[in-house]
């Protein structure tokens, strides 16, 4: 047969064949004297074998070990790791429609969105009606949610759930954006900065997942102050410090 032929005959390409021959996998016949590579019955029994592992969801190199004489797994063997392989696969797509079904569930999605059904929850109830660093602040809790441990973003909803539980969370919350509105044009050693960062402090719930001293200059904030005007960005500095209480 020539390659054509033996593609035709196991149903792949002539291009699979020899992307086979240079992986090693199809052993390769030498050309005849008419420059013309002739494949026996054994090619075929192979490349048949190698179409049968893939479709099986076994990946090339694993191929390899199935068909090496000297490989150390048995076909068992691999069979075995792949179902367990696709158990986990398995796994992992009925969570992500749990995932998308609470999502679905919770009606329209927040502008942020997708986030978590917990963050989802907690941006519902923060106010976001003209204060431009309140829709801000909806994006930076995002970028927390999206990389958080699952174990410190439900802290991180929990705190905020019991500072937006209070019905005069809401108030309080615009009472704490509509100061940091305010000195965008200020300079940095305003005193409204001050004020600002103290008004904002206190507002800052308990509970947050904070490890040890975090590094208020570490690359996310120091991308967060950067995004801010010079006041602003002194007042969510020296907010953090009053809430972490780091003495200057």
């Amino acid at each position: 047969m020539r390659i054509g032929e033996l593609a035709a005959a196991v149903g792949v390409t002539t291009r699979t064949v020899r992307h086979y021959h240079h992986l090693g996998l199809l052993p390769e016949p030498a050309r005849r004297a008419n420059g013309y590579r002739h494949y026996a019955l054994r090619h075929a029994v192979v490349l048949a074998r190698i179409r049968r592992l893939t479709e099986l969801g076994l990946g090339l190199t694993e191929v390899r070990d199935v068909l090496a004489d000297d490989a150390g797994k048995d076909l068992a063997e691999v069979l075995t790791e792949l179902d367990a392989d696709l158990a986990r696969q398995e796994a992992g797509i009925r969570e992500r429609r749990r995932r998308l079904r609470a999502l679905l569930d919770a009606g329209e999605p927040p502008a942020e969105g997708p986030v978590s059904p917990e963050l989802a929850a907690v941006l519902d109830a923060l106010p976001a009606d003209g204060s431009p660093m309140a829709a801000k602040d909806r994006k930076v809790l995002a970028l927390v949610d999206t990389g958080a441990s699952p174990e410190d973003r439900e802290r991180l909803s929990a705190a905020l759930r019991g500072v937006l539980d209070d019905p005069d969370a809401v108030a309080r919350a615009r009472e704490a954006y509509a100061p940091l509105d305010a000195p965008a044009d200020a300079d940095p050693d305003d005193p409204r900065v001050e004020r600002t960062a103290r008004t904002l402090a206190a507002c800052v719930p308990d509970g947050l997942p904070m490890e040890g001293q975090p590094d208020l200059d570490n690359a996310v904030l120091g991308a967060l102050y950067a995004d801010l005007a010079p006041a602003q960005a002194e007042a969510v500095r020296r907010m953090l410090e009053i809430a972490l209480g780091v003495e200057r």
